[in-house]
């Protein structure tokens, strides 16, 4: 069953936040390849929740694919941030996905620590240049991030 890495900035949307609410959509993809991602996903996938644009970037926790993806609602809404005029109920080129909490890590794995981990240095999240906000994770890296959670 495949893993997966999935971004988000703490103050819009949080592992704490899914932590309270259970389950959410995670909408607002607005990238291609990371859209196709979310495509691919399936029900009952792990990934990691990690907090970007923020003052510890890093892995916060886990949480676990809840079905299928499905036309993005926030691209066809004109108050959202996400949306877009190209979108149409017909033809709505981005994807969200339901999520659900499974754990939030004592801390944060910061970007630096993993970066700094031999048994990670083709993960694709510390690549240079990589600012996918949805990624595959092989086994390997998924073991290797997750010996450093606590």
């Amino acid at each position: 069953m495949p893993n997966w890495l999935m971004k988000s900035e703490p103050d819009e949307f949080s592992i704490h936040d899914l932590q309270r609410l259970g389950t959410a959509r995670w909408d607002g993809v607005r990238n291609y390849q990371a859209r196709n991602f979310l495509r691919d996903m399936q029900p009952g996938e792990l990934f990691f929740f990690y907090h970007s644009s923020c003052p510890l970037p890093g892995i916060a926790g886990i949480g676990r694919i809840q079905g299928a993806a499905y036309p993005d609602p926030t691209a066809l809404d004109r108050d959202s941030h996400y949306f877009d005029a190209r979108a149409s109920a017909e033809k709505n080129p981005w994807s969200a996905i339901d999520v659900a909490y499974v754990e939030a890590f004592p801390q944060v794995i910061g970007l630096s620590l993993l970066k700094a981990q031999q048994a990670l240095l083709e993960l694709p999240l510390i690549q240079k240049g990589s600012r996918l906000s949805v990624m595959p994770v092989s086994d390997a890296h998924w073991q290797a991030i997750l010996a450093l959670r606590y």
